[in-house]
């Protein structure tokens, strides 16, 4: 919205805000009666914030009201908001008048009073409450609800009776103080009244309180018929506030004002709906948070509840504006109140005390309950515990046992846990249903539709005051043994497989009581409920790819098994996932190829094939990682053995793209490429193929794999092409793994080239994401990957010092794989640096590396990289270098290679050429050419 400055000045000729004194028509600003100088775009931005007061103005709404017709730029604004900062002594003794909004704009949070021209005063900001009318108090800072109150402004005049409900502290009051005022124009200045029930006690004497309010002198029997007889013909708007605790009586009233008036309007505020008829029931929500982990600053300011927040902490001493380091901490503070505007005002009230990381450690150690507020808050305000208090002695004694028991829910549950939890004993379920809905009516339980499914979760401040009730009432224990064996039954009914992840989704809300269900069985002596829990549950932990959480419940199972025999048969399930867990959280240990082959031992001698299949394929990971190549292709061969064993399609799939992988590693190109086709021939007769083994799509690891066979046979347009479109299927495939996979093998397909353009921009969103998930062998692979670029790009010398890094975390994370390919780019970059000692050194050591390895597919590159070394340090030995080339040319032809012998052909060629030895140089060439019709002419560089 844009409010015109002349418009502006029309509407109101003076505002009064603390000292203040502003007038519109003279273009003066006074304090205390005298004259404040500021200048007239000071003067323009302060009359366009006092029009708005209490609203968030914009930079571009500021701009055009201020310099209409003039292009400015806006840290022109900056400074003349400063400036009248200045001017309004902002901050001395408290003061505040603007502030800022980081990243949008500024609002204007003072106080003022309004007098128009004809000498009316009118409603400001916080105007002063009118003689006998004592209507609730608007926050400084009153953010959120702006077109909550629009909407329901509209709908009272329209509708005249209009409940609003939510749970206790959300600001229902709040916002019927706000509608109070944003419908006095409508109603006139004695036409409405607010009427706080909240310190009623008495059905009885709820209508006189109505009558007290509207003015009528109490003195007749039936106060009801009075007030109906007063109010008649008359246009008002009553506004009962905080009904919870006196329903029927204020149904009653409520029901008779709507009926036997015309009138009336109703506003209502409870925890519960009055069930009327005519009543509209306006469900108040929470105030928004950010929803990314990880905000910036300006995000999370741009959310009413983190804005609240601030605001509040600022009054509390907090100095300084938010900042991207804090951001998530205030984030999570604001959703662990679950936006409940109360919650995050008592908490932010301890801010200028303990600070922001403090205020989170008090929220971890449950201690909301007790901070105090405002010492003028109604007392049911003055702490949670006194509000939660006052909604619990509501609740029936079924609702307050059933609501105890429910606090042993993390997070969301289903209406038939619930009832497994809660209705044991003498509670039948239909009864446990039943208590449940009415908490839901009285705001103590709220419901949450995920796809199809309606799950119920108590707020956070709700559920720690409960699980203190349900201690207090001695059945902790029992409850939480019955909420284990029901997260129990109900995985091991669903059974999950490990792999399967592609409707993993459905079953992550229950995540949490997951967690409590582990946390609760693996604490008692007695583990078997725990150990059956962690195997059924794992394929949710791995699908959600919580790798830490995985290793940790796994591993607490295999420790326990021993010591429960009949429990013998989950070993090979956790064994699979302690491997899956540990080999992307530990690397390539010792301990995950044990746990590999312990599994598949297991899984062979009950004769199942899928199972085997994916512990060979993580054999072949772990194997293919650590550098052994040979290893690798052994373990891919079993798992074909075993698909055709099996006679299922999608086994045999997963064997010929596992073939695929391991063939093009252990130097194999033409059967690489093979296998990839056979797999997706096969793969067409049954639709996509979506599993994940080990936490990896083998369908993107043969096309990765087709990619790079496809450069090494000389197709590199083909492979180029192939290798983008692997790394773009990746970053729409979850998890993160598969993207960071795709990146560390199918980017070298198009340095291999010297296409650095498609590069940067994948590998640095590699390293991200590798980063943010822990994978570190990934993020040292992508990181080695941006050294060659960098020295490819002619920045060699952070070329190498991003190597060195990278190789460090290489051999940490035992990633042997790749370490040849680095030490490669490493030598090369030192060479390119003029450093050749080290370069000859780096070189050697990597051909002795894969050689002890058995790594022949690394061989071509490091041998033809260590002759161009020789070529280009001072004094050159060509006959050492030629030799190289030739041990390049010979390794790279066992392998079929043929876009590794031409990269070593040409300098050999070269090389030749300047000892004079043209013909044979030439004659190279047509060899390589004849051999290898499938590489282009136009691939060689010239000799000159």
């Amino acid at each position: 919205m844009v409010m015109s400055i002349d418009s502006a000045e029309s509407s109101d000729a003076e505002v009064f805000f603390g000292r203040f004194q502003l007038d519109k028509r003279r273009r003066q600003l006074l304090k205390d009666g005298v004259e404040v100088r500021i200048g007239s775009r000071g003067f323009d931005i302060l009359i366009a914030l006092t029009e708005r007061a209490g609203e968030l103005v914009s930079k571009r709404d500021l701009l055009f009201s201020v310099w209409r017709d003039v292009v400015v730029d806006e840290a022109v604004l900056r400074v003349h908001v400063a400036s009248l900062r200045r001017a309004l002594g902002e901050g001395q003794d408290g003061a505040r008048y603007i502030v800022t909004v980081s990243g949008r704009g500024y609002s204007f949070v003072a106080p003022i009073e309004r007098k128009r021209g004809n000498g009316l005063a009118s409603s400001g900001y916080v105007p002063p409450p009118r003689h006998g009318r004592q209507f609730p108090s608007i926050p400084r800072l009153f953010v959120g609800r702006d077109e909550v109150v629009d909407d329901l402004c509209t709908l009272i005049v329209k509708q005249r009776f209009v409940s609003v409900v939510g749970a206790g502290g959300i600001g229902k009051t709040t916002v019927a103080g706000a509608i109070i005022r944003r419908l006095q124009a409508e109603f006139g200045d004695e036409g409405a009244v607010f009427v706080d029930l909240g310190a009623v006690d008495e059905p009885g004497l709820v209508a006189g309180a109505v009558l007290s309010a509207v003015g009528c002198p109490l003195g007749g029997a039936e106060p009801l018929a009075e007030l109906l007889g007063f109010v008649a013909g008359k246009r008002i708007l009553i506004v009962l506030d905080s009904c919870e605790h006196l329903l029927d009586a204020a149904s009653h009233l409520a029901s008779q004002l709507f009926q036997c008036t015309s009138g009336v309007c109703l506003l209502v505020t409870s925890r519960e709906a009055l069930n009327v008829e005519g009543e509209i029931v306006h469900l108040l929500s929470p105030l928004a948070c950010p929803i990314d982990d990880v905000p910036s600053a300006a995000d999370a300011m741009a959310t009413p509840a983190v804005r609240l927040f601030m605001d509040r902490a600022s009054s509390a001493g907090f100095e300084g504006a938010l900042n991207d380091a804090d951001a998530p901490v205030v984030s999570e503070i604001c959703r662990r109140t679950d936006g409940i505007a109360l919650a995050i005002e008592l908490v932010a009230s301890r801010v200028g005390t303990y600070g922001l990381r403090g205020v989170a450690g008090l929220l971890a150690s449950h201690m909301e309950l007790s901070l105090t507020g405002q010492r003028n808050a109604v007392p049911r305000h003055r702490t949670l515990q006194a509000m939660l208090d006052w909604s619990f002695r509501l609740l029936a004694e079924s609702e307050q046992r059933v609501l105890s028991h429910l606090s042993i829910f993390v997070g969301l549950f289903t209406i038939e846990a619930a009832c497994s939890v809660a209705g044991s004993g003498e509670r039948k379920s239909a009864e446990v249903e039943i208590a449940i809905a009415r908490l839901v009516n009285k705001s103590l339980v709220w419901v949450h539709l995920v796809g199809d499914t309606v799950f119920y979760r108590l707020p956070d401040v709700t559920r720690t005051y409960a699980a203190a009730k349900l201690v207090e009432i001695g059945e902790a224990e029992p409850v939480s043994l019955r909420h284990a064996l029901y997260f129990g039954a109900f995985f091991k009914a669903i059974a999950l497989e490990q792999g399967a992840y592609a409707d993993i989704g459905r079953y992550s809300p229950h995540i949490g009581n997951v967690r409590k269900a582990l946390e609760w069985s693996f604490s008692k002596e007695d583990r078997s409920i725990g150990i059956e829990l962690a195997a059924d549950s794992a394929p949710l932990f791995l699908g959600l790819w919580l790798l830490v959480e995985c290793r940790r419940w796994s591993g607490l199972a295999l420790k326990a098994i021993a010591n429960f025999g009949r429990l013998s048969h989950r070993e090979a399930r956790l064994q699979e996932a302690y491997a899956v867990s540990s080999l992307h959280t530990l690397g390539n240990t010792t301990e995950v190829q044990a746990a590999i082959r312990r599994g598949l031992a297991l899984h062979e001698a009950s004769e199942e094939a899928l199972p085997q299949l994916r512990l060979l394929a993580g054999l072949n990971l772990f194997l293919t990682r650590l550098g052994d190549f040979e290893g690798a292709l052994a373990a891919a061969t079993r798992c074909r053995t075993v698909a055709e064993l099996s006679g299922s399609l999608s086994d045999r799939i997963i064997a010929e793209w596992m073939l695929a992988a391991a063939c093009h590693l252990a130097g194999d190109q033409v059967a690489a490429v093979a296998h990839c086709k056979c797999g997706f021939e096969l793969e067409t007769s049954i639709g996509r193929l979506d599993i994940n083994l080990f936490g990896y799509d083998h369908r993107l690891r043969a096309e990765i794999a087709l990619a790079r066979s496809l450069w090494l046979l000389g197709s590199r347009k083909q492979a180029r092409k192939q290798a983008l479109e692997a790394m773009n299927e990746a970053a729409r495939l979850a998890p993160a793994a598969n993207y960071c996979m795709a990146v560390v093998h199918s980017v070298p397909v198009l340095l291999w080239s010297g296409n650095t353009g498609d590069v940067a921009d994948h590998v640095d969103r590699a390293i991200s994401l590798a980063e943010k998930h822990s994978l570190r062998g990934h993020a040292a692979a992508a990181q080695a990957l941006r050294g060659e670029w960098l020295f490819m790009s002619g920045r060699p010398a952070d070329g190498v010092e991003a190597l060195r890094q990278a190789l460090r975390g290489l051999h940490r994370e035992q990633l042997h794989m790749v370490i040849p390919a680095a030490s490669r780019a490493l030598a090369d970059g030192l060479a390119r640096s003029g450093r050749y000692d080290e370069a000859r050194e780096t070189i050697q050591s990597a051909i002795l590396f894969a050689e002890r390895m058995r790594q022949t597919f690394w061989m071509p590159e490091l041998l033809r990289t260590q002759a161009q070394i020789i070529l280009t340090s001072p004094n050159p030995d060509r006959k050492a270098a030629e030799l190289a080339l030739r041990r390049s040319m010979d390794s790279a032809r066992s392998q079929r290679a043929s876009g590794w012998e031409l990269k070593a052909a040409v300098p050999l060629a070269r090389s030749m050429k300047n000892r004079g030895l043209g013909a044979d140089a030439h004659a190279l060439l047509q060899r390589v050419f004849e051999a290898r019709p499938e590489v282009s002419r136009s691939t060689a560089r010239p000799l000159h």
